[in-house]
């Protein structure tokens, strides 16, 4: 019986004496906790501003919303946004929920990213944005991916919700497009119980951003922001100038990231120090294909794609009995799932890529310790299962 799990614990006495930290304050709600942990977050990645929210799906609806609502970008209700076919939810439903038309385009087989050699076929008149997915840690083309957008005059956004830490030429991923969003959901490369965070380098992105995460009232933004209209201390304790959401994150959670934060250096080595050895000591094996690393991948997770769907049953059925924990690659080709029914959204080309990913693959879990040797545990119930 090998036992390995989708994702484990990454707390000790530190995140518990940070609970503990605000338990003592009596200080529950959105406050200085936060403001540090976002302070210190964007300091990490080397961007000018995070704002944190209470979830990775959240900070993508933050995150395009603020972009609809600001005048600096022309994003508007039913303007077009293209996306991968491959990701999670919240990817494709915040662009529904702010009036904006989806254009599904395939990934590339390869790094399981878009396919950047149908992207700028896919373009239309009304395409606006692109939406792009650093995929299980694996970082874009960004060089491709950033001239797309000039030569076409397009906002770039990442997901980057599964690719902390990730770089592409020493950069950070989350860090090329106008914002980014990370989640620090339990199976993620940080734990904060529930947790987001957008990054931006714009001033009034940030200040809606700031805004509309708390009802869309003034009282959390700078008292020189362009945004409160009137310098009355009062009078901004209740102005609402955007139509807003509650999506605040608690004090608890922000110092548990505070600490985390100090930790994802170690994190990140030990999970790209497993991804290389699982890339160099999987890629023997003929009968499947794996995600390639395009630059420098944070290794969210281990998919492999198999020859056809009665080899991944098999396999399935090895690690039920071997009590490996396992799940489809992130939701496989989306636009299988009828959610897409509400949807104004248009498919570029036949998707021939994400169709294979859906059909064939599956994913298993990598750590933030040493788990080779539950590799090479799990690499010879694979060859045993289906042969090399």
């Amino acid at each position: 019986m090998i036992n390995y799990p989708l994702a484990a614990d990454t707390w000790d006495e530190k995140e518990y004496g940070a609970i503990n930290r605000v338990i003592e304050s009596n200080r529950f709600t959105i406050g200085p906790e936060v403001e540090m942990f976002e302070k210190e977050f964007a300091e990490y990645f080397g961007s000018k501003y995070a704002v944190m929210v209470n979830s990775g799906s959240s900070a993508n609806l933050i995150a395009i919303s603020a972009l609809v609502l600001s005048d600096k970008y022309d994003l508007n209700l039913g303007d077009e946004v293209i996306v991968p076919a491959v990701s999670w939810a919240t990817t494709y439903t915040v662009l529904h929920q702010c009036g904006l038309k989806l254009r599904f385009i395939d990934i590339d087989l390869d790094t399981f990213n878009l396919n950047l050699n149908e992207l700028e076929n896919a373009i239309t008149e009304n395409t606006k944005a692109i939406f792009a997915v650093n995929l299980l840690g694996n970082p874009n083309d960004f060089d491709k991916l950033i001239n797309v957008c000039e030569d076409n005059n397009l906002i770039l956004i990442e997901d980057n919700c599964e690719s902390m830490g990730a770089k592409y030429h020493g950069q950070y991923a989350g860090t090329f497009g106008v914002c980014s969003t990370f989640s620090t959901f339990y199976s993620h490369h940080m734990a904060t119980m529930e947790g987001g965070m957008i990054l931006t380098d714009d001033d009034e992105l940030n200040d809606i951003m700031k805004s509309i995460r708390s009802h869309g009232w003034t009282r959390n933004l700078s008292r020189d922001s362009p945004f409160n209209t009137k310098k009355d201390k009062f009078y901004e304790m209740f102005n609402f100038i955007f139509p807003g959401y509650n999506v605040r994150p608690v004090e608890m959670e922000a110092a548990i990231g505070r600490e985390q934060l100090k930790k994802l250096d170690g994190f990140l080595k030990e999970r790209k120090s497993n991804g290389k050895y699982f890339l160099e000591l999987f890629s023997n094996i003929n009968a499947i294909s794996l995600q390639k690393n395009q630059d420098d991948s944070s290794f969210f997770g281990f998919p492999i794609i198999f020859k056809n769907e009665y080899e991944r049953k098999k396999f399935i059925d090895s690690c039920d009995k071997n009590n490996i924990e396992y799940r489809p690659i992130v939701a496989g080709n989306f636009t299988k799932n009828k959610v897409i029914d509400y949807f104004d959204y248009t498919i570029y080309g036949d998707l021939t890529n994400s169709n294979i990913l859906h059909d064939n693959g599956l994913f298993i879990g990598n750590h933030h310790f040493n788990v080779k040797n539950q590799i090479d545990e799990i690499y010879e119930l694979l060859i045993k299962t289906i042969g090399e």
